[in-house]
């Protein structure tokens, strides 16, 4: 079977819940679209309105309070929310490449550790974070522990190693720049080839089922697995290996993608119409969608992707239309300024005013100027033929 690009942008479209608007509990649609792009802390709050109908974030702010949803370092290095039963085989699937990109950093061997130095820090200072630590304190614990001061460096790439579950801070997001932590509920298994790459293969699945179809370029993409480990645990699925996604369940498909790329699907997931409409959309920052394949042309056209995803990986908050990035939006005085990169006809830019209107409400209530600090990406020229303020609630 071949399947056209516009099909495929619909595809992630109806998994990703940007369809329609969906009737359901967070936790729910945080499992359904995978994993929430996580490093600004109102970002889940915006993606989650763009998907659940009538959302409400005091929901999300339970489902943190109460660790149903956790955030942690994950795929791409990067922070994530994600369903807390889905954290313990996702981190294993990442333990590779957490384990070589953090304890093998150069600056941390300078700062005179080991990766068994780590491993030797770990036990303790997973138990002295069985109750909610302050950053400080956690950092004072581990000189403590050594016997004398320790780099920054070497502080952060412990944390992001560790599996520790940020736990919230408190308004307007949750998660402020304050930072808390405590011990994973479920510990991983760490250091375990075999562990990692079951736990890989839970994720690509996981991933297919909330992204695909993609190919094996695109899971690498998403998870910044290595090729070789995303083959290695694809075989798994593909083999059907009894205890794992796939084992019980139907095999993969593959597919044809429009330039001959083989595609990897789950059977019976939706693959909607080409042509089913699209609402446009006012996105988060570092929404998923934008970071999810190694061909980000599914959902940025190639000549808007630099404008969208600034050299230092800032991805701006962009507008969507008809399915596909058009433009970057920012909140001002009195509500949404957004900047189309191509002309848009009246019944979108009616759309989008719609969309500024009940987004202004959401923020009005927490932060509204919520990317504000990302302001000056806008004075370095970006390629906007329109510019509007649509009004605010």
């Amino acid at each position: 079977m071949v399947i056209t690009a516009r099909a495929l942008n619909r595809s992630t479209l109806a998994r990703q819940l940007l369809l329609d608007r969906v009737p359901i509990g967070v936790g729910d649609a945080v499992r359904q679209v995978v994993a929430l792009q996580a490093q600004q802390p109102g970002s889940p709050y915006v993606a989650l309105w763009n998907r659940v109908a009538g959302f409400v974030p005091e929901r999300l702010d339970e489902a943190l309070d109460g660790y149903e949803l956790v955030r942690s370092t994950l795929m791409r290095l990067t922070l994530h929310l994600v369903h807390t039963e889905d954290y313990r085989a996702f981190r294993e699937g990442m333990e590779p490449t957490l384990r070589g990109s953090r304890l093998h950093d150069p600056r941390f061997k300078a700062a005179g550790f080991t990766a068994a130095d780590a491993d030797a820090l770990l036990p303790g200072l997973l138990e002295y974070a069985g109750r909610v630590r302050s950053g400080a304190e956690m950092r004072a614990r581990l000189e403590e522990v050594r016997g004398g001061p320790v780099e920054a460096v070497v502080w952060r790439m412990i944390r992001q190693y560790a599996p520790l579950w940020h736990a919230p801070t408190g308004p307007p997001w949750s998660f402020g720049t304050a930072q808390s932590f405590v011990t994973a509920g479920t510990l991983p298994v760490l250091a375990d080839p075999e562990a990692s790459t079951a736990g890989l293969a839970v994720l690509l699945r996981r991933y297919l089922e909330g992204f695909g179809p993609a190919s094996v370029p695109d899971m690498a993409q998403f998870t910044t697995a290595p090729r070789g480990k995303v083959r290695e645990a694809l075989g798994l699925l593909l083999e059907g290996v009894p205890g794992l996604p796939g084992g019980n369940l139907p095999k993969l498909e593959q597919l044809e993608g429009p330039d001959g790329t083989v595609l990897y699907d789950v059977p019976g997931a939706p693959r909607p119409d080409e042509d089913a409409p699209a609402p446009p959309r006012l996105m988060a920052m570092w929404d998923s969608v934008l970071l999810a394949y190694a061909d980000r042309a599914r959902v940025i056209p190639s000549e808007y992707r630099r404008h969208v995803i600034r050299v230092n990986g800032d991805t701006l908050p962009t507008l969507l239309v008809d399915g596909y990035v058009a433009g970057v939006w920012r909140p001002v005085e009195g509500g949404v300024e957004a900047s189309a990169f191509h002309p848009l006809p009246d019944d979108v830019w009616a759309g989008l005013a719609e969309e500024a209107a009940a987004l202004g409400g959401l923020l009005a209530g927490r932060d509204p100027r919520v990317y504000g600090r990302y302001d000056h990406w806008w004075t370095k020229g970006l390629p906007a033929v329109e510019t509007r303020v649509l009004p605010g609630a």
